[in-house]
């Protein structure tokens, strides 16, 4: 099995508890503006996971939370189901946790061992912003008629700035995570091939 898909029973434990901090934040509800995406906490969740706890377990939480979502629970915002969110036009913001939470993981992975709380912001916003808004726009264009420059401004504009707060909440909260318990996120570092290699 691949090292990357190697847990252990203390990475299931952290995963399984992030996954449950992310129904947690689901359970205020949401805030359903006109354009039809809501706001809830859920993504700052999904920020959480990626920086405390880096790509291969952040991603399990996250899986673990749309598994039992997609099962029929009503871990959503709202007391929505995972098939619900999938049969609305919004479900590219779903789809999307799964790829945003593995972004911010890795960028996290790549700060370590020094955690940053500015590069944590930018992580953040990379991930829990660009990357969770691509995928919803890519899945309103799908199921809408709209325009993307509908899509962008109105669908998404409003949200940005919540989103930011989030994102800064998350990364403060990820420094003082990072402090009491260093060594949660393995460092990653890119390999280079020496120019002994390359010769050879």
């Amino acid at each position: 099995m691949p090292g990357f898909l190697k847990f252990s029973i203390a990475d299931l434990t952290q995963a399984a508890v992030f996954a449950a901090l992310i129904v947690v934040l689901g359970l205020p509800g949401q805030i359903q503006l006109s354009s039809g995406v809501p706001i809830t906490l859920q993504s700052m969740g999904i920020m959480l996971a990626g920086l405390v706890l880096g790509p291969k377990k952040g991603a399990l939480a996250v899986v673990i939370f749309m598994v039992l979502a997609i099962a029929g629970l009503p871990v959503l915002a709202g007391g929505r189901t995972g098939l619900t969110s999938l049969a609305a036009p919004t479900a590219g913001y779903f789809v999307g946790f799964l790829p945003a939470v593995i972004v911010i993981g890795l960028l996290t992975a790549m700060l370590m061992p020094r955690y940053s709380i500015v590069w944590g912001f930018l992580a953040a916003v990379i991930g829990g912003i660009l990357i969770d808004y691509a995928c919803g726009i890519v899945g309103l264009l799908i199921r809408t008629d709209e325009s993307l420059e509908y899509v962008i401004i109105t669908a998404n504009a409003s949200f940005v700035p919540g989103d930011l707060l989030k994102a800064l909440v998350a990364s403060l909260v990820a420094a003082a995570v990072h402090r009491g318990r260093p060594g949660l996120v393995a460092p990653l570092r890119l390999r280079r091939t020496s120019p002994a290699a390359v010769e050879d």
